[in-house]
């Protein structure tokens, strides 16, 4: 029986003319004693210089992110200074997003949030301005909206309907916004909507970063009988009940 080997087998190389077969054992066999090779003194040292290297690159963009998200740049602004309100409820400066003072309660024991985070904000302000209390008065920023739920429905834990960004019911001023999660702030955001217009929201925020500000604004879309708020962060809206 005769075998005809494939062109890219190493049987065919094997059967191939003399001349050619000893020149491609002979590269075969030096490929093969290169892979055998054991790694010299040289080649360990150089190994271990870059995973110090890439190891300390790594620290210090994580030191880096740390320090800049818990402490303040920016001289301009004291950490608990007042920088804008709305309704009367003051909105107060925190430096970076990580910092955290102290837990703010009320007289009655009801919990705020710690300072001066956004969430302690947007609590104080539904507390003060619209005298709301949220049945579960914990939890971070992204956890304000509830995926589980349709549009329209109520989030009883914090006692207000809940609205998905892509809504039939338009939002408005004194709703409570959220945001998701992103990659550098694993809690979310949440801000108050300050104005609404035809095609436009703007919200006041508590805790935008050192050198973010209290004030921002979105685009207002409305298609396909639903209000979209043109952030891809922005999880949807709640509301409290007249």
């Amino acid at each position: 029986m005769i075998h005809v080997f494939p062109r890219w087998s190493f049987g065919y190389l094997l059967q191939a003319k003399p001349k050619h077969t000893a020149a491609r054992h002979e590269s075969y066999t030096r490929v093969v004693r290169q892979l055998k090779m054991k790694p010299t003194k040289t080649d360990k040292l150089k190994l271990k210089r870059w995973t110090y290297l890439i190891i300390g690159l790594l620290i210090l963009g994580f030191a880096g992110v740390w320090t800049f998200k818990n402490f303040n740049f920016n001289s301009d602004f004291e950490v608990g200074q007042k920088i804008d309100d709305l309704n009367g409820v003051n909105v107060y400066y925190n430096g970076g997003v990580g910092n955290v003072t102290e837990r703010n309660t009320t007289t009655d024991g009801y919990n705020l949030g710690l300072k001066y985070q956004c969430v302690e904000f947007v609590k104080r302000y539904y507390y003060e301005h619209l005298s709301h209390k949220m049945p579960d008065s914990y939890g971070n920023a992204k956890d304000f909206f509830n995926k589980s739920l349709k549009d329209g429905q109520k989030n009883k834990q914090r006692n207000l309907i809940q609205y998905t960004n892509f809504s039939q019911t338009k939002p408005k001023v004194d709703d409570l916004l959220i945001f998701e999660r992103t990659v550098f702030n694993k809690y979310g955001h949440v801000a108050i909507i300050s104005k609404v217009t035809e095609d436009k929201i703007e919200i006041i925020q508590q805790n935008p970063g050192p050198y973010g500000q209290s004030r921002q604004t979105y685009d207002l879309k409305f298609e396909n009988d639903k209000w979209t708020i043109d952030n891809d962060r922005v999880l949807g809206w709640l509301r409290k009940e007249k």
